[in-house]
This record gives structure tokens, sequence and C-alpha cells, in this order.
């Protein structure tokens, strides 16, 4: 890949086959928590570094949450999942998908891709399946890690901790509830699997991101009636322009966000504003909020399939009742309302997150807590995955000493800055406060991790001065 290209992967790119490495003592011990898209990342660099660690998966497979019904319990894979962003663009920069995947592929063939990336790198041997971390604790000037296993309880001690937990298996329901009471079922996007949950059913789907897409236009094919209720409009990208992954007419990091803004304006000015077909009007520009996207919402709202209604007002039996007035039977509700940013395994004095809101240093590192880093809490406009990857090299060269990071005045400065630019960028709401542009952010942490590689070069040649 160009340096200052944006982002794509071909065939090319593979990196041979590895063989197992053995880790080096004298290197901090690490605890990599998960082993989905970003754990995985985080133990293959740790692993390439030669970092002795421990990676823990409560699941007896890898790939999290694109593993369809997942041993683990809490992936949200459903039957008809893809991918949203492209596989070149979405791949690990030195494993491309295989070259016979379509444009987006299926929520299987990720996971058997994921599968292929632990063989190919040699490190399924460093994760510990069926394992849940319950407790991550100080203990002195580490870390206690407190797992249940096959072997029981057991508390280990690690330099540093990789939180890798991901921020898609803690469903957020609607809160304050709706008034009234509904007497048919009631369930979160998280548990949606397949359209039989839906078949000959008066549905209605709540939200406006695009497991709520999904799950509507699914509906429409199998439901004997079927609403799609969202408060508030957003701009509907198609996946595809001009016969090409609409993603892959990217820009290079370095450019500033104005530019990526136009790039999503232009994506939802030739996507068609879906307001047209009965959905709210958005009532902000696009760029800012986080992409939506979908290819067969359209067709659905056209044909009578799906009918667009705005907010719910309350619940009444076996009706919803909407703010315009308008009622619809249902005896199904599906709240695709989003997820919280939860880690059950910190103590709240430790660290707690509200309306998900975690200020972190390039959405890794959290200054208060040394030997704490956090891998894949973002949210791109793009894939994780890569991100994920960017992040997890960047800690094993702290970890094994090729990084010295700025003044902590300095990371404290730049931290605030990114989340006030944040903030400024999309409309208010716990689906932004974890944003990023995802070329940008890789451009821009290449940039520092050379930084801190040139400030490690410094302090050595201090050192062999004094």
């Amino acid at each position: 890949m160009m340096k200052h290209m944006p982002y794509a992967v071909r065939q090319r790119d593979v990196a041979p086959a590895a063989a197992p490495v053995p880790p080096n003592p004298a290197f901090p011990r690490a605890c990599i928590i998960g082993a989905g898209s970003s754990g995985l990342a985080a133990a293959k660099a740790l692993h390439a570094a030669g970092v002795p660690f421990d990676c823990f998966e409560q699941g007896s497979v890898p790939g999290g949450n694109w593993v369809y019904d997942n041993p683990n319990g809490v992936s949200a894979c459903y039957e008809t999942l893809q991918i949203n962003t492209s596989c070149p663009r979405m791949a690990f920069s030195d494993f491309p998908m295989p070259a016979d995947y379509p444009p987006y592929a299926r929520h299987d063939q990720v996971a058997a891709y994921f599968d292929a990336y632990v063989d190919h790198f040699a490190f399924r041997e460093r994760i510990t399946f069926n394992t849940t971390v319950v407790d991550v604790s100080r203990a002195g000037s580490g870390w206690g890690v407190v797992t249940h296993g096959a072997d029981g309880e057991l508390t280990r001690h690690y330099d540093a901790v990789l939180v890798a937990n991901g921020h898609h298996w803690d469903p957020r329901w609607p809160d304050p509830v709706y008034p009234g009471h509904f007497d048919g079922e009631q369930m979160h996007s998280h548990d949606y699997r397949s359209g039989e949950q839906l078949r000959d059913r008066d549905v209605v789907v709540v939200g406006s991101g695009n497991s709520a897409l999904d799950i509507a236009s699914e509906a429409g094919r199998g439901a004997r009636n079927t609403v799609l209720s969202q408060r508030r409009g957003q701009w509907i990208l198609r996946k595809f322009t001009l016969g090409l992954a609409s993603d892959r007419l990217a820009l290079p990091g370095w450019m500033p966000w104005w530019a990526t803004r136009a790039r999503l304006r232009f994506g939802a000015l030739t996507s068609g504003n879906a307001a047209r077909l009965g959905l709210p009007q958005p009532d902000h520009a696009p760029g800012e909020s986080h992409p939506v996207q979908s290819e067969e919402i359209r067709q659905a709202l056209r044909s009578g399939a799906v009918i667009p209604r705005p907010g719910i007002e309350r619940l009444d039996g076996s009706e919803v009742v909407f703010t315009d007035g308008t009622r619809s039977h249902a005896d199904l509700i599906v709240w695709a309302t989003g997820y919280n940013v939860s880690f059950p395994f910190f103590d709240a004095d430790l660290l707690s997150v509200e309306k998900n809101n975690l200020p972190l240093w390039k959405r890794t590192v959290h200054p208060g807590l040394p030997g704490l880093f956090f891998i894949g809490l973002l949210q791109p406009v793009g894939a994780v995955m890569p991100l994920a990857e960017a992040q997890s090299r960047w800690v094993a060269e702290h970890l094994t000493g090729r990084y010295v990071p700025p003044a902590a005045s300095e990371i404290h400065r730049q931290m605030m800055a990114d989340h006030e630019r944040v903030r400024r960028r999309f409309y208010a709401s716990p689906r932004h406060t974890m944003e990023v542009d995802f070329d940008h952010y890789l451009w821009d942490l290449a940039r520092e991790r050379r930084r801190g590689a040139t400030r490690t070069r410094v302090a050595a040649a201090r050192v062999a001065a004094a």
C-alpha cells in the first residue's frame, strides 16, 4: 500500500506464513481481553513482537461479533449480516481477504477470514478459550486479572492490559421507556438472528442505523406487516457508486476533514434522500452523523413492504402510537437502539463510562491508568479492523521500548482537542462519542509512531552520552 494513499489491501500484500515466535521474558507481560477482531489484531501484534501475553476469550472460537450463534453468547450476528466496508478496506494490512470474496463479504466469510488469520500467523495456541475475565484491578505498578474458566477462578498479574471486549454486545434499550404498555413481544436487535423470528408477524422496527434498516428490509419480505419507526432522519448511502464499492472512492488520510465530509455529502446526494420515501427529513447535513448504508430499504419503502413512521409517542396494548397520531397493530417490536459501552470487569471507582463517553488519547491510551490500553474502542467512518491493527502495533512498540510518548501535558492537550473536534463535527449522540475518520486516523497514528521512535532514539543518545 502506498504510504500516503487511501488504505486498500491487495492480494500481493499478504505476508508469508509465520512460525510461532517465542516470547521474550525481558518484555512486560500483557493480558488481552477478547478474541474478536480487535483482540486478534492485538494478539498478532504482541506475538510478532515477542511480548509475553495471555489472550482470554469467553467463547470457544475466534471472531467475536462475526461468528453466527457464537458460543460466547454475546455476538449480535444475524443471518443476512454482511460488512458495510469493502473487503480491501476492511482487511488487515498484511492479510487480504480471499480474491473470490464479493465486494462486501458475508458474516460467515468474515468469520472464516479471521480463523485463517489466526493460523496464518501461528498464534492460536496463545488464546485461552472458554475463559471469562471477571475482574481487572490495579495491583502495585501493574494489574491483577481474575479469570473464570476450566480451572476455576484464577488471579494473574500483568504489566499491561489490552481491553478488546468490543462495543456491540451490551444492548441499549430506550431510556426513559415509552409510556403505556405493550401486549406483544419486545426484543433488542442484538437478539435478532433471522427472518424466521419475523415471519407472519406484525412488526415495528425502531431505529435508524444499519441494523434497523437490515431488519426492516428482511421483515418486509416475510412479515405480515412491517413498520419502520425513526425519531430522527439519516442520510442513507448506497453501497455501490458507478458499479464500484462506494468506500473505494476514498481520500488520502492527510487531507482535512472537510474533504471527507464533502465525499460523504456526494455519496448522500447520489444516493438520494430517503425522506422522499416517507422517512424523516434529516436535520443535519451529510457528514455530521455516522454513515448509514443500505441497498434494500429504498425498494422496500417504494413497494410498500415497509411502512415509514415517525418516532413513538406511546404503547397501547396491541398497538404502537406514533408522534403524528397514526397507530399500527404490532405483536413484535424490535428495538434497534444501539449499544452501551461497558466493561463489567472494571470497578466503577476505577473506570466508568457515562453515555458512552470515555475520552482516550488516540482512542487507545487512558492517561490516568498506566499500562491500560483500549483496542477497537472507536467508531470509524470505515472499518474497525485496520485501526485496531495499527493501535496494536503501537502498543507493541510501547511495551518493547521502541516508542517513547510525549509529555503528559501534551497527551492531555491532544486528547481533549480531538474530543472537542469530534463534538463539533457530529450531532450530540452516544453513537458519536467515539467517531474517527478512518484514513486520517491511520495517517495520524503512523505520524505519532514515527515521532515516538524519534524520541526513543534521542533518549537513547542522551543515555549513551551521559
